[in-house]
């Protein structure tokens, strides 16, 4: 089904993907950092559904059609580190900071940091070419949002 987005993802030089792929692909990493812990709960689909539709300014119907899609995806997709090179080469780096900051509010939205999502997301942020600087500082705001 997403046989073509993972090929133009893990091919040697991939290149900017159209604003539906990347969107479709910056999802799935949500999605995978919630899944991350075997706790895929209800407050972390919520809280995707919610980043989904203020990023992308979606509508009731199309957020959780992109959320479906984007868990499809993740569960197709190589391991995180081919998935995340490949996203970083093929998304502006704003876009990828900001990416930080929504997989930060998955992370924190049942108050705690889980061991297992923390150190995934500190492997995205790394490979999406976020340093740990600019990671500490989007959790600190959404910290301060209260995820």
């Amino acid at each position: 089904m997403f046989g073509e987005l993972l090929r133009r993802l893990t091919q040697p030089e991939p290149q900017q993907l159209p604003e539906t792929d990347a969107r479709l692909a910056l999802a799935a990493l949500l999605v995978r950092i919630a899944r991350s812990d075997g706790d895929y709960a209800e407050g972390e689909v919520a809280l995707i559904d919610r980043i989904l539709a203020e990023r992308y300014a979606l509508t009731p119907f199309e957020t959780p059609q992109l959320r479906a899609r984007a868990e499809a995806l993740e569960a197709e997709a190589p391991d995180t580190v081919r998935f995340t090179r490949a996203i970083k080469d093929a998304v502006p780096y704003e876009d990828r900071e900001s990416v930080v900051e929504a997989l930060w509010a998955v992370v924190l939205e049942d108050g705690e940091r889980d061991q297992e999502e923390t150190s995934l997301l500190r492997l995205v942020a790394n490979l999406l070419g976020v340093n740990d600087r600019d990671s500490a500082l989007a959790r600190q705001r959404v910290e301060r949002r209260g995820a």
